[in-house]
C-alpha cells in the first residue's frame, strides 16, 4: 500500500469518526440530543474550543510544560531502561535473581504512586517526570531486554571467534539486534510518558493539559474536556512522527515493509 492510499484512508477513518459523532448528537438518532451533547459534546463546540485556546494562546504555555514533562520522563526513563535492560540481558544469573522483583515493580498500580511522588517532589514537574518515568521504564526495559536475548547466536559466536571485544560486540552485534525491539517500544513510550505527566497534572498542578482538563470537568465544560483530550492526542502523534523519522535514519538498513 503506497503512503498516499495510506493517509488517505486514515484521513477517512477520522473523517467517519466525527460524522458519526455529529449525527448521534445532532439528530434524535439514540435518543435526545440536548442530553447526549451534555454527556458528549459535539464537534463544532470542541473545534471551536480548540481554536479559542489557540487564538488567545493561552494552551501554548500549557503544551509547553506538559512537553517539557514528557520529555524528561520518556528521556530518563528510555535511557535508564536502556542501560538496565542491556546489562541485565548479559548477565543470565544476575537478571534471575532480580526478575521477581522487576515484575513486583512492574505491578503497581501507577495511580496509586502519583500522591507519593506529590509528597515526595511536591507539586512541581519532578513528581510527573517520576510518574511518567514509571510508565516508560519498564515498557523499553522489558523490550531492550528480550532484544538482547534475541541476538542471533550464531552471528554471535562468529564475532567472538573474529576476536571482537566486549565493546565492538555491544556496538556491531547486541545494539543492531536490539534497535527494532527498542524503538518498537519508544513509539509506545511516548504516549505513556505523556500520559504520566497528564496524569500527574490531573492529580494537582497549576498549568498543563491534564490541568487545562481538569479546570474543564471541575466546570463540566465537556467540551473543553474533549478539546483537551484531542489537543494532547495531536501532541503525541507530533512527538512520535519526530520518533519515527529518527528510526528510519537509523535503520536505513532494514527492509521497507510497507509495500
Amino acid at each position: 500500500m503506497s503512503r498516499t492510499v495510506l493517509a488517505t484512508l486514515q484521513v477517512l477513518v477520522a473523517v467517519i469518526a466525527v460524522a458519526l459523532w455529529w449525527v448521534i448528537t445532532q439528530t434524535s438518532i439514540l435518543g435526545d440530543p440536548a442530553r447526549i451533547q451534555f454527556f458528549f459534546s459535539t464537534p463544532a463546540d470542541v473545534f471551536w474550543q480548540i481554536v479559542a485556546w489557540f487564538r488567545s494562546g493561552e494552551i501554548w504555555r500549557h503544551l509547553w510544560i506538559t512537553l517539557i514533562e514528557a520529555a524528561l520522563a520518556f528521556v530518563i526513563g528510555a535511557v535508564a531502561a536502556m542501560i538496565a535492560g542491556f546489562w541485565l540481558a548479559r548477565r543470565p544469573k544476575l537478571a534471575a535473581v532480580f526478575d521477581p522483583y522487576v515484575k513486583a515493580a512492574n505491578a503497581l498500580p501507577r495511580v496509586v504512586l502519583a500522591p507519593i511522588f506529590t509528597l515526595w517532589f511536591g507539586l512541581g514537574i519532578w513528581s510527573k517526570v517520576a510518574l511518567g518515568f514509571t510508565l516508560v521504564f519498564f515498557i523499553v526495559f522489558f523490550n531492550v531486554y528480550q532484544g538482547v536475548k534475541e541476538v542471533n547466536r550464531t552471528v554471535l559466536q562468529n564475532a567472538r571467534m573474529l576476536g571482537m571485544s566486549e565493546r565492538q560486540l555491544l556496538r556491531h552485534v547486541y545494539l543492531p539486534s536490539a534497535l527494532s525491539w527498542v524503538f518498537s517500544s519508544l513509539h509506545v513510550s511516548i504516549g505513556f510518558a505523556v500520559v504520566g505527566a497528564v496524569v500527574g497534572e490531573y492529580l494537582g498542578s497549576s498549568a498543563g493539559l491534564g490541568y487545562l482538563i481538569a479546570q474543564a470537568e471541575g466546570m463540566f465544560d465537556i467540551a473543553g474536556v474533549f478539546a483537551g483530550m484531542f489537543v494532547l492526542s495531536a501532541f503525541v502523534l507530533l512527538i512520535d512522527w519526530g520518533v519515527t523519522m529518527v528510526e528510519r535514519k537509523l535503520l536505513v538498513w532494514q527492509p521497507d515493509n510497507n509495500h
